[in-house]
């Protein structure tokens, strides 16, 4: 009964419907929250200021809207150009609650999986805790040659201080435009940031002052990847009618997208966000070729190691990067030379 009546919250923020307008009031009270929140910050309330510069990628409205694939193009960019990243992350949904490092064959159960995923991808050092500043802190002791950080969403985390602001849209834009939870904003938009990226290529939002918008595209990889790295081209599944699962954000969003490249899937089963992949959900799952994201694979493979992971690729506009470059370079901020490791 939970389940169906947070898909029908979720559900109805798409519009202003009857549900989203019961709901209304108690978006007014989560509004004065938010602007309390804010308030403390404003009138003077410290962040913590790291002595490299930060970069938080992150989004206004609940749910996922490409944050990590932002984040992962984000700092591969950053590497071509010289910088050594590291980044930052809560670890959403990890079983612990310490502050760590997130090593290539970390527990995705002890560090989170988009983290581990981020770590995998780009190499760069990832430390994860509830409190951003402390995860940048002990980075930076643990890799002194890092010389900028990038926080995988925490655009509502005020106590660490950024010095770019990177907020990431998809399909939905800010659904009804109203909070939660009557609505998916998590804060009222606009609000000013320096960057604005659609990952998807519908949806509008109005634009703060000063932002920059761009607009990339979300694709798949045309090979899925089992666990021992044999890759696996998607054409050639075509008449195998796979099933497809996802613990992600948006599972739908990931079902079409197969679809569109031409599978037919003989089942889908949609998951929770972060879902934990243990064995019993491994063994009930229907049979046949199995297909996942990136992300659920990072889990489910302990169990199912025949089990296809499907890469989800973010192209990103050079226009992006551009604009990204030019703000850093405005703030004096350059990737330092390698004998400079100071602090």
């Amino acid at each position: 009964m939970r389940s169906a009546l947070s898909r029908a919250v979720v559900n109805g923020w798409t519009r202003r419907g009857p549900l989203a307008c019961a709901l209304w009031p108690l978006s007014r009270l989560y509004g004065a929250l938010v602007a309390l929140h804010r308030a403390r910050y404003r009138s003077g309330q410290q962040r913590t200021r790291l002595p490299v510069p930060v970069i938080v990628v992150g989004n206004v409205v609940a749910g996922g809207a490409g944050k990590t694939p932002t984040t992962l193009a984000l700092v591969q960019h950053l590497q071509t150009r010289g910088w050594r990243p590291g980044i930052l992350s809560r670890g959403h949904g990890r079983a612990t609650g310490d502050c760590r490092e997130v090593l290539p064959d970390s527990d995705p159960r002890q560090v989170g999986d988009e983290p581990l995923l981020l770590r995998r991808r780009t190499g760069a050092p990832v430390f994860v805790a509830a409190r951003r500043a402390e995860a940048g802190r002990a980075l930076l002791a643990a890799h002194p040659g890092t010389d900028i950080l990038v926080c995988d969403d925490g655009l509502q985390h005020l106590p660490l201080a950024r010095d770019v602001e990177i907020c990431v849209f998809d399909a939905r834009g800010i659904g009804n435009g109203w909070l939660l939870p009557a609505g998916p904003l998590r804060e009222p938009w606009p609000r000013a940031v320096d960057l604005v990226l659609h990952t998807e290529p519908d949806g509008e939002v109005v634009l703060p002052a000063g932002a920059s918008a761009h607009r990339g595209r979300r694709a798949l990889a045309e090979h899925a990847r089992r666990a021992d790295g044999a890759r696996v081209a998607l054409a050639d599944l075509r008449d195998q009618r796979p099933v497809a699962v996802a613990g992600i954000a948006r599972p739908q969003a990931f079902f079409d997208m197969l679809r569109a490249a031409g599978l037919p899937l003989g089942a889908t089963v949609a998951l929770p966000d972060h879902a934990a992949y243990d064995e019993q959900l491994a063994a009930a799952l229907p049979p046949g070729t199995l297909l996942c994201t990136e992300k659920d694979a990072l889990k489910l493979w302990r169990h199912r190691p025949d089990a296809l992971a499907v890469l989800l690729e973010l192209e990103v506009p050079p226009a992006f990067f551009a604009a990204l470059d030019e703000r850093l370079a405005a703030r004096d901020y350059h990737p330092r030379k390698p004998a400079d490791t100071r602090p």
